[in-house]
């Protein structure tokens, strides 16, 4: 791999191995080039920016030995956070906080790779000034978050008292936060505890791993149903880590149905290459489907349920069909 800078553009040059032959180019790239979100090589791939012998390709061509792939990535502009007209759905709103159920493929807060279109440039549109800003111009009113592609439920503080509240109670341990997630194989019990810690992989920084020297990390789980090679279960957090079910249902060998950075490659079953069809794919099955907590001012329990989505609905046809 070379690389060839000339002023704000970096162009990397990468000849394709034998052995990376058949892989879809956005999946070798993600692996060949960690700095680089998937979001933003499918970016650089929709702009033109990607190269396959001098000539733009779409991100699921294959690749074939002695390719040789040009990826030009321009200089990225700094970060800012502007109000957008999104619509999101507000479940519950008052003058301290809000809850709203974020959908799958919202980005929480903007990013590089991701500097518009977020929940953060909604929130900012429906709610002006009115949030918290404990944690900077990029992230206001957050205080917890949620990948991509999980869709759900998020608590949003308005003020900085609601938010330091809030902050203490994910602190202790005193948040609610339940899961419904489908999951590759059958449990050998329907219950279970996940006591391990994590923290990030030495070799690719973007990922998470349990380790020994990692940050304490808990997972209650419960099978809620079973088909056949898949199973839908209800997870609890007692913590909340960076990728925690995702990382945590990996380790006990039953990874996240979807879940392109730690699932595997592609599904086997029949089931699954009805699932790999979808619109939807890839992206973890996985949503936050409960939501409770002490309300900061009022010391009212709150609690919230939304209903599975319908990207949700729809694995869980196709797995009972």
């Amino acid at each position: 791999m070379s690389s060839k800078r000339s002023g704000p553009v970096e162009t990397k040059k990468i000849n394709v191995a034998p052995e990376e032959a058949g892989k879809r180019l956005d999946v070798y790239l993600t692996e060949a080039l960690p700095e680089l979100s998937r979001s933003r090589i499918a970016k650089l791939t929709s702009e033109g920016l990607i190269l396959v012998g001098e000539r733009p390709v779409k991100a699921g061509y294959k690749l074939k030995t002695g390719d040789e792939i040009s990826v030009t990535i321009p200089e990225e502009k700094p970060l800012s956070a502007e109000a957008q007209n999104i619509d999101i759905e507000i479940v519950y709103e008052d003058d301290q906080l809000a809850v709203v159920n974020k959908p799958r493929g919202m980005v929480v807060h903007p990013s590089h790779g991701h500097e518009d279109g977020t929940l953060v440039n909604a929130l900012m549109y429906h709610f002006g000034d009115s949030l918290s800003g404990i944690n900077g111009v990029l992230r206001p009113g957050i205080v917890h978050r949620i990948d991509k592609d999980t869709s759900g439920l998020l608590v949003i503080c308005k003020t900085d008292e609601a938010h330091r509240h809030m902050a203490g109670l994910l602190e202790t341990h005193d948040i609610e936060r339940t899961y419904h997630a489908v999951l590759h194989g059958k449990f050998k019990e329907p219950k279970g505890t996940v006591d391990a810690p994590i923290g990030r992989m030495n070799d690719d920084r973007k990922k998470m791993t349990v380790r020994s020297d990692g940050r304490r990390a808990v997972t209650h789980y419960e099978v809620l149903e079973e088909f056949g090679s898949y199973s839908y279960v209800k997870l609890n957090l007692e913590t909340g880590r960076t990728h925690q079910i995702r990382v945590h249902m990996k380790h006990i060998g039953h990874s996240v149905v979807g879940d392109p950075l730690y699932g595997p490659l592609h599904e086997t079953t029949s089931k699954g290459k009805q699932l790999e069809a979808c619109d939807f794919w890839p992206g973890q099955i996985l949503h936050a489907k409960t939501l409770g907590f002490v309300h900061p001012t009022t010391g009212e329990l709150m609690r919230f349920d939304s209903d599975l989505p319908d990207y949700f609905q729809t694995v869980l046809r196709i797995l009972t069909s």
